[in-house]
């Protein structure tokens, strides 16, 4: 048997584990023993070949989605693959997003791409998981249509990858491995960050809330927080390796903690992240309003790393539509929290989700909703048109709205977001804040890409050894959404 041994200090070498023998039951020993499996078998491909095989992660979706896919690509990198952006790679995996219906579709007008990458390489991988993957009636349309992939799995058994690229490499059939749930949070796998300054932190899993348009709750799950030792672990991990900020990740972070044998709150694990040294800026997303502590907020007003920037999705301005979507709150309710949060942190950023088009929605819905807008002035906002998620109880309600009216009311509703957004963002220019400089901008020569404690862009002028530090910044002039100023 593969045998994982410890190093002197007490923590295991997982580089020490061998593929020979039954694979270990425990996890995630035994992931490391297939990963090593899967890099002998693409050593040997090198050697056939005379080059290393490559392999392509694909993200759709949010920002859970985007760590999901760190994962995957530690994972590869692990097994022996060079990672590429290029999708005709040797085995490409697209990690879905089921969130709207344009999404699913944009997954099946790119796996007709891959069809023809794999027509002039056939012995191509084709992995798809996520979200999209956890719905049944998707699950029969590629089997029935879409022969051509390889592995299929989905949002509960992620941390399987390497198990499940080793089948797919070595069968000649579809592999197929959908859990409907799960209670089991497994993390200590390789991740390849796509920044090394910045990451995301998984601190909790699926949702709730059951929100009557979401299909979030049956294709992630019902929540699941991770110990905090375990985050804790993985934050100081990262901030060892040069890691200045991280965003904690959940579908409710607000919610974070109740369901932990010793239960915590969200803000007692933000003081307790903030305790860690090296770690400059915390970021946190989503909260539900429902949720939002007052805790949270004298937490954040007493920080001096976690961000100026609020992520609080309204969704709609009109009461009964607030009552048919479940969100279980008012808009006096949810008015009188921004108040609270404006109070006590008069400069935080806040940004919001709205939907229109939710089905009953009239024109007067929509007006109250664009009234919101303005009565909160949003620094920016997600807006989207109502998806019908099969499923869902919104699915199934009668009085769907044309998608003529739909288009016109989503039109005036992001007019109205970008006055806001632009007028708060003018109060800033002349201001001198900070700006984590996160890359150099290829647009414009001669500068970098910097991003501000309330999640706001600015370039200054600058190069490549700016990147990754916190710098302070000159905002001189405001373009709507976005800042250029100088380093001061």
């Amino acid at each position: 048997m593969g045998r994982v041994r410890k190093s002197m200090c007490g923590k295991t070498d997982f580089n020490l584990v061998g593929p020979e023998g039954e694979p270990p039951f425990g996890e995630p020993e035994r992931q490391y023993y297939f990963m090593e499996k899967c890099r002998r078998w693409t050593d040997a491909f090198e050697k056939n070949n005379g080059r290393r095989p490559t392999a392509n992660v694909t993200t759709f979706g949010c920002q859970m989605n985007a760590r999901d896919s760190e994962k995957l690509a530690g994972v590869l990198q692990n097994a022996g693959y060079l990672l590429t952006e290029e999708e005709n790679a040797d085995f490409v995996i697209f990690n879905t997003c089921t969130v709207r219906d344009n999404a699913n579709q944009r997954v099946y007008g790119r796996l007709g791409e891959l069809n023809g990458y794999k027509r002039r390489n056939p012995k191509m991988k084709i992995a798809l998981c996520g979200c999209m993957m956890q719905e049944p009636e998707v699950i029969e349309k590629l089997k029935k249509s879409y022969g051509f992939v390889d592995l299929i799995f989905g949002t509960h058994n992620l941390y399987k990858f390497a198990e499940l690229l080793w089948t797919a490499l070595v069968s000649e059939r579809m592999v197929i491995d959908i859990w409907k749930e799960t209670d089991r949070i497994v993390e200590e796998l390789p991740v390849k960050r796509k920044y090394p300054f910045k990451s995301g932190i998984n601190i909790m899993f699926g949702c709730d809330n059951f929100c009557s348009y979401c299909i979030v709750p049956y294709v992630r799950g019902r929540e699941r927080s991770r110990e905090p030792k375990e985050i804790l672990r993985e934050i100081e991990k990262l901030a060892a390796d040069g890691v200045v900020e991280v965003m904690l990740l959940g579908q409710n972070v607000n919610s974070y903690g109740k369901n932990l044998d010793n239960p915590l709150t969200f803000a007692q694990l933000l003081k307790e992240v903030e305790r860690v040294p090296g770690i400059q800026r915390i970021r946190f997303m989503t909260s539900h309003p429902k949720d939002l502590s007052d805790e949270l907020i004298q937490t954040m007003k007493a920080s001096k790393k976690i961000c100026r920037h609020l992520h609080l999705p309204l969704q709609s301005g009109s009461d009964r539509i607030l009552r048919q979507m479940n969100r279980r709150y008012t808009r006096d309710q949810y008015l009188e929290l921004v108040r609270r949060i404006r109070r006590e942190i008069p400069d935080i950023a806040i940004t919001t989700d709205l939907i229109v088009g939710f089905p009953g929605e009239t024109p007067e819905d929509l007006e109250q909703t664009i009234d919101m807008v303005r009565r909160v002035g949003y620094d920016n906002a997600f807006t989207f048109i109502y998806s019908k998620r099969t499923g869902t109880p919104a699915a199934a309600m009668e009085n769907q709205v044309p998608k003529e009216q739909v288009q016109e009311g989503f039109d005036r509703l992001l007019k109205t977001v970008q006055e806001t957004a632009a007028e708060q963002a003018a109060k800033l220019k002349g201001r001198v804040l900070d700006a984590l400089i996160e890359e150099v901008n290829e647009s414009s020569p001669g500068f970098v890409t910097g991003r501000l404690s309330n999640n706001r862009i600015v370039h200054v002028p600058g190069d490549a050894s700016l990147v990754g530090k916190i710098l302070d910044v000159s905002l001189e002039e405001c373009h709507g959404f976005y800042y250029t100023g100088r380093l001061t």
